[in-house]
């Protein structure tokens, strides 16, 4: 089967309220080098309702080109508005692949955007990488509770769709006053067509426990025992001006909300700083943080998992370790 007139790499650049979600200059790293695998132009699809300066970043950041959708009905994502505005942009450019980030908007869209455009859709992906042979992407997600990492072919659709967890890549370098064409296309979706309605943006402590861009995380597991013994994890992180994050363990036992939570089944990060507070290490964690810059480990288990992925490890008590930290830290601040 010949997809000749399909072509480039297309990067969704999701905005909500105007303000631009950081996974889709995120994605723009892994969609250069793939784009230049391909042979092609790498693209940013930006819809919103007045979002010319993002699409204008998106270039900055690495794009070669960028389409802009505007228009008072993008300001706040709905299934129907914004998978009709991106079924029309394909059927008219016919892309090759899609990246878009898996928030819970894009864990929305890209199945909508799979079923219109009868094509599949590889979900919450955690590496990409391109087939020059075959002219596949190649996608990898974990699979079986995480304990394998599956690679996926979509070898006869197009175009080859996949969502990709926040915090898997990093921000490309910015150039500022890097050109490039934005192409508007004027889209504009009825009233009728939209069958759902924005009432009241509720607040919920997800929007508080902001993993996915904090700097610093210092994370509690099994070893913390208690919901009282995330105390001393909250007091490291107000000390450090960290986020608190928490295993899945700790967190199925009650002991943290699921916001908190990092790893496979939880929040990808990629901090300058990860801490982890009693927290073993297995494989679905270890994936989850795998794209932090430094990692430490405080664990009384010597030979726990976590030790293998840390540049840095204290085999101790967390709750004799922690609190001399704090003091230390303290100090410095002083």
């Amino acid at each position: 089967m010949s997809f000749e007139e399909y072509k480039n790499l297309w990067v969704f650049v999701e905005t909500e309220e105007n303000e631009v979600k950081p996974v889709g200059y995120e994605l723009l790293k892994p969609g250069r080098e793939l784009a230049d695998k391909m042979g092609a132009n790498l693209v940013a699809v930006v819809i919103g309702g007045k979002v010319e300066d993002i699409a204008k970043k998106a270039i900055e950041y690495g794009a070669d080109e960028a389409i802009l959708v505007e228009g008072d009905e993008y300001y706040n994502y709905t299934t129907d508005a914004y998978s009709i505005a991106m079924k029309t942009l394909v059927d008219k450019y016919k892309p090759s692949a899609i990246l878009i980030g898996a928030t819970n908007n894009g864990r929305d869209l890209g199945p909508k955007m799979a079923c219109d455009l009868n094509t599949g859709l590889t979900a919450d992906c955690t590496g990409l990488d391109y087939d020059v042979e075959a002219g596949n992407m190649v996608w990898t997600r974990p699979a079986f509770g995480g304990n394998l990492m599956a690679m996926i072919l979509c070898p006869d659709n197009r175009p080859q769709l996949g969502t990709v967890r926040p915090g898997v890549f990093k921000k490309p370098e910015l150039v500022e006053g890097k050109e490039g064409t934005i192409t508007r296309e004027d889209i504009h979706v009825a009233a009728d067509q939209i069958r759902t309605k924005l009432i009241e943006r509720i607040e919920e402590v997800a929007a508080a426990v902001n993993l996915e861009e904090a700097e610093i995380i210092v994370s509690g597991g099994r070893g913390v025992g208690s919901e009282e013994g995330f105390n001393v994890i909250r007091e490291l992180a107000d000390v450090l001006g960290a986020t608190v994050g928490a295993s899945r363990a700790a967190v199925d036992e009650g002991w943290i909300p699921r916001a908190h939570q990092v790893g496979q089944t939880g929040k990808t990060v990629g901090p300058k700083l990860y801490i982890a507070c009693g927290i073993s290490g297995a494989i679905q964690h270890a994936a989850g943080i795998s794209g932090s810059d430094c990692i430490v480990a405080i664990n009384k288990d010597s030979e726990a998992p976590i030790f293998d992925v840390a540049d840095y490890g204290i085999v101790g008590d967390l709750f004799t370790v922690i609190p001399i930290m704090i003091e230390q830290i303290k100090k410095l601040n002083a």
